[in-house]
């Protein structure tokens, strides 16, 4: 991958579901609302001064959300910070930059 481009879609790994579980509660307050499903279905990383995931998350039986969160480099000792996402997604839709 090259550096600042997104990587191709993966699977979603425990690793990436442990970060939407700890960015979950910062969407709910931009959202205003608690989401009960909250399952990374697929990713794609960019490389910049650290990592940005992108990750397609299941929020209901026909509902998507795409997630955009930035990880730090370690020595930065920060949590994974939501970036932005945008709702209204589906199944099928793909993840791309935004």
């Amino acid at each position: 991958m090259m550096p600042g481009g997104l990587s191709e879609a993966k699977p979603a790994t425990p690793e990436v579901q442990l970060m939407m579980d700890q960015v979950k509660p910062q969407l709910e307050s931009r959202e205003n609302r608690i989401y009960d499903t909250f399952e990374a279905v697929t990713y794609k990383t960019q490389v910049v001064a650290g990592l940005n995931y992108f990750v397609k998350v299941k929020a209901a039986a026909e509902a998507y959300i795409h997630v955009k969160v930035f990880v730090a480099l370690p020595q930065e000792n920060e949590g994974p910070r939501l970036v932005g996402y945008q709702t209204g997604k589906t199944k099928d839709d793909p993840l791309v930059y935004f």
